[in-house]
């Protein structure tokens, strides 16, 4: 049978390290997460009991080097993002806070001594990490945070202390690293702080319609004392935060794709089956219309996210191209999800089926990590030179 996916051989543009790695992840989805996400995703539980299997896989970290990090590429990075994701947005997403955000930070801005602590922890899974950057009142302006870290004295050595609170935090809850970053006397800094300190508070947020196998909280930070070596050394302003959710940001444009795949293979597979005046809805027009359109986008999503990995491991990759990536691929995403539960009809709000799951997912993909109004100005001032943000 002809390939329903792959209507233009984009394995041809794969090698066989790539296509083994994408085959040993959808195994790994296709056995632990499809059976079970509908339950965990209608009891809104996030399955911790999976996180030392991922670490086996060698998915936590997954694209650093050393430390115990596998040292993959971009783009084995990114086949991993979306076979996790075409299983649930939640489980990629713990990936993503754990590996290209909270990882990603002490690995890119870290001293060696914080890098040795945690990074082989949190490799192995014996270490989950939060990233804390947006506040109930900054999110897609993070320099609006009010959260303030201030030195305890005035030699080197002066503790710091940090108050404010922050909001959306992946993770938070169930950590034991959080990475806030916080407003100083000399700009934003990021602070590597163990979530037993004495005034860090974590509370889920709760009830969720979107995201239901995953955690977001709210992060209380009163009287936050930590010793001087916590500060991250090597980040100075926004540029430091920027750069994680960058990792974070490529691999949501994976990862789109792969909520995307399901749900069409979701839809194909009833169409051909369910019949409707005594013929398959499969035979109709109208629903060959649908196939088609979802097929076209999951390619032309597919190899645009193959392209854009090509260019960062090649360290060509353009801050601009992140964010065409990411605007497009959630929104035809979030589309092709919305036209694989019409085709389901009335059965397709039910948990027995994927694709309404994943277009509540993708609300959250598509809000975090920059919304859509971001990155349209972000190539809005590449493409016109004017900055339209204020």
């Amino acid at each position: 049978m002809p390939d329903a996916v792959d209507l233009i051989n984009i394995d041809s543009l794969l090698s066989a390290d790539e296509i083994e790695l994408r085959r040993s992840v959808r195994a790994f989805v296709d056995t632990e997460i499809k059976p079970n996400i509908a339950g965990w995703y209608e009891n809104a539980v996030f399955p911790l009991e999976i996180v030392p299997e991922m670490a086996k896989l060698g998915l936590l970290g997954m694209h650093l080097k050393g430390y115990g990090c596998a040292g993959r590429s971009a783009v084995m990075y990114g086949l991993a993002g979306m076979e996790l994701e075409a299983g649930d947005s939640g489980l990629r997403t713990f990936v993503s806070v754990q590996g290209s955000l909270a990882m990603s930070a002490i690995y890119k801005h870290g001293s060696e001594e914080q890098k040795n602590e945690w990074l082989p922890r949190m490799a192995a899974g014996e270490a989950i990490g939060c990233f804390g950057l947006t506040e109930p009142t900054a999110g897609s302006d993070p320099g609006a945070m009010k959260t303030f870290a201030r030195r305890d004295g005035s030699g080197p050595d002066a503790d710091w202390v940090i108050n404010g609170s922050k909001r959306w935090i992946g993770l938070a809850s169930v950590a034991k690293v959080a990475l806030i970053w916080a407003q100083t006397d000399d700009g934003v800094r990021g602070f590597v702080v163990p979530t037993e300190t004495q005034g860090f508070t974590a509370t889920p947020i709760e009830p969720k319609l979107s995201m239901r196998a995953s955690i977001q909280c709210d992060i209380e930070l009163s009287g936050v004392r930590l010793p001087a070596d916590a500060v991250l050394p090597h980040a100075k302003g926004l540029r430091g935060p920027f750069e994680c959710l960058n990792e974070a940001r490529y691999g949501i444009i994976w990862g789109a794709m792969g909520a995307a795949r399901d749900s069409y293979l979701a839809a194909l597979e009833y169409a051909k089956e369910r019949l409707q005046f005594d013929k398959p809805l499969a035979g109709y027009q109208l629903t060959q219309e649908k196939l088609v359109n979802m097929a076209l986008e999951i390619n032309k999503g597919t190899l645009l996210a193959l392209h854009l990995g090509r260019l960062k491991d090649a360290g060509q990759l353009s801050q601009h191209q992140i964010s065409v990536g990411k605007l497009n691929n959630c929104r035809e995403a979030i589309t092709i999800c919305r036209d694989a539960r019409a085709i389901l009809g009335g059965n397709g709000i039910t948990l027995d089926y994927s694709p309404l799951r994943h277009a509540n997912n993708l609300e959250s993909v598509r809000t975090y990590e920059g919304t859509d109004e971001v990155h349209t100005l972000i190539l809005g001032q590449h493409i016109t030179g004017i900055p339209a943000f204020r």
